[in-house]
């Protein structure tokens, strides 16, 4: 029989290894980094002396390298808040807009997964609802991996398209949104007091693959908090019981950073699905027709290519979105 507090102790020890291991890989970052400037440093050096101008191809590619080190390292010293590295959870809503819109968040399910993929993090399905039709009305994705909510809460807003509807019989541009929350997964027990009579909670049949894989019992949980309408949702777990404990961490999670950014003016930085899904409130376009461009309007960061932002490369946004929060902190500190 284990003493008392061993689980305890076993998950602390854990929470160690992952911190010791992150600040080896930072360490490691920045001896690399060091290594490419001083391998640019040699290659000038070489060239200057035996006046070797066919070493400059190979010098610009060493100083690409070195430019892409200082860059992805400047970007991760800007994850400094306090849940930064912490796993992520991602949930889309498609907005008004039927079909188009459920295609939309599919659209962007599998962008962030395509991210994701890329980064090496591992993705988990907590809960979705497909369209009447075809995509999603909803989905919540767990990304797990270091400073995967640093990197994601860039994402939080309604994120706007506009194309050439295929589901559009007359062939008319159509503008479709849909809004993306982000929260990171808090998996400590957060001292936060939660009336049972604030609680609505309800139980609903898990979505399957149909045939054997039918879930026949009422096994997924959606649990909605009344005083502040936050509705968190969970149906990957085996049990309702593991479903129902797993909706309580992400509401938990919510209404700490809720609470924790009570003071400051938009409480909504934290609660995505708040704002309304539709005109004036989106922090992203993409437009496919007439031209194609996606533009973030928080940072004006541009990229013209829409299949490849798409297909998962959302870093550049992410990166400007970084830098853009760490100027817009030093702003109000000074």
């Amino acid at each position: 029989m284990e003493e008392p507090g061993f689980w305890d102790d076993a998950e602390n020890a854990q929470s160690l290894m992952k911190e010791l291991k992150n600040l080896k890989d930072a360490a490691q970052a920045f001896y690399e980094l060091q290594t490419k400037y001083e391998d640019v440093e040699t290659l000038i050096q070489m060239a200057y002396e035996e006046n070797d101008s066919s070493l400059i191809p190979e010098i610009d590619e060493a100083l690409e390298m070195f430019i892409h080190g200082m860059e992805e390292l400047t970007l991760k010293a800007l994850l400094f808040e306090e849940y930064d590295s912490y796993n992520a959870i991602l949930t889309l809503h498609a907005g008004a807009g039927g079909t188009e819109s459920c295609d939309w968040a599919s659209m962007l399910s599998r962008m962030y997964q395509r991210w994701a993929d890329k980064k090496g993090f591992n993705i988990e399905v907590l809960d979705f609802l497909d369209g009447d039709e075809a995509g999603l009305k909803s989905i919540t994705l767990q990304i797990n991996g270091f400073n995967a909510y640093g990197y994601l809460k860039s994402e939080r807003g309604v994120h706007r398209l506009v194309r050439i509807s295929p589901f559009n019989a007359a062939g008319k541009r159509q503008t479709s949104f849909v809004s993306c929350d982000v929260m990171p997964d808090i998996e400590d027990d957060i001292d936060i007091e939660i009336d049972e009579k604030d609680l609505r909670i309800d139980t609903y049949h898990a979505s399957g693959a149909g045939g054997q894989h039918v879930n026949k019992t009422s096994s997924a949980v959606r649990i909605t908090h009344i005083p502040t309408n936050i509705v968190v949702q969970c149906q990957n777990e085996r049990s309702q019981l593991q479903n129902k404990d797993k909706a309580m961490k992400m509401l938990k999670a919510k209404l700490y950073l809720l609470k924790q950014q009570e003071n400051q003016e938009k409480i909504s930085d934290i609660r995505g699905e708040v704002k309304e899904i539709g005109w004036g409130n989106q922090i992203r376009s993409y437009v496919m027709q007439p031209y194609t461009l996606v533009k973030d309007h928080r940072t004006d960061e541009e990229v013209g290519n829409v299949s490849s932002v798409l297909d998962g490369n959302i870093d550049p946004f992410i990166n400007a979105y970084l830098k853009w929060n760490a100027q817009k902190k030093n702003e109000v500190i000074s």
